[in-house]
This record gives structure tokens, sequence and C-alpha cells, in this order.
């Protein structure tokens, strides 16, 4: 959470083909639920790749492309969902420090495994 601003807004588009988000967080201090979330899993590992920034003085622009994997064992049988992700990401520099502005987290799709 430390590397988003105070004001941060994070919009979380669990449907790819909805131009509306499914969630939305205002501020950095409302980011824990999402953040905790994970928790719920018994193992997580988010491959991150395909990234490009683009920086224009104390601010810049990127868009990272993710594979999330999500371990729980449920009635003792391990499942698997996999989410293919994509970042947009807005990022302002303050104090010698970039952080996240803005992020959109698109899921294009999910498999149960």
């Amino acid at each position: 959470m430390d590397l988003f601003t105070e004001d941060t807004n994070f919009e979380f588009y669990y449907d790819p083909k909805s131009n509306t988000p499914s969630q939305v967080v205002s501020s950095k201090a409302d980011l824990f639920p999402a953040f905790d979330n994970l928790n719920s899993y018994n193992i997580t590992m988010h491959f991150k790749g395909q990234s490009t920034v683009k920086l224009a003085s104390e601010n810049a622009t990127g868009i990272t492309y993710c594979m999330a994997h999500h371990l729980t064992i449920e009635d003792g049988t391990q499942k698997l969902m996999v989410a293919a992700i994509r970042y947009h990401d807005k990022f302002i520099k303050l104090n010698d420090q970039w952080l996240f502005s803005e992020r959109k987290l698109l899921v294009d799709w999910i498999e149960n495994r």
C-alpha cells in the first residue's frame, strides 16, 4: 500500500466487456481490504511481464500484463484459479519516489482448475 498516493484511485474491472468498474477504491486508506483479500488463498503468485511505461516529467503512464495464480485447498483438494490481468497505471513522482496515483485492474479471463 505504501506504493500508492494518499488520494489514489484503484478501479477493478472483473467483466472485461464492461466499461463500468466492479469496484472502486478512492484512497490509500481504503486499499487494505482489497489487498487483505489475497490472504484468503493458501498461496498466490503473480507473474508480471510485458510492461510499457511512458515518462512525462513528474508523471508517467504504464500498462503491465500479469498472470495471477491463486491456490486454495477445499475439502482436501487443491484448487487453482488463474487470472489474466492487465494493469493500466498512472504514476506521479513525489519526494523523489514514484507512486501509483491511479490503477485500473482489468481481468481478461479466469480459469479454475
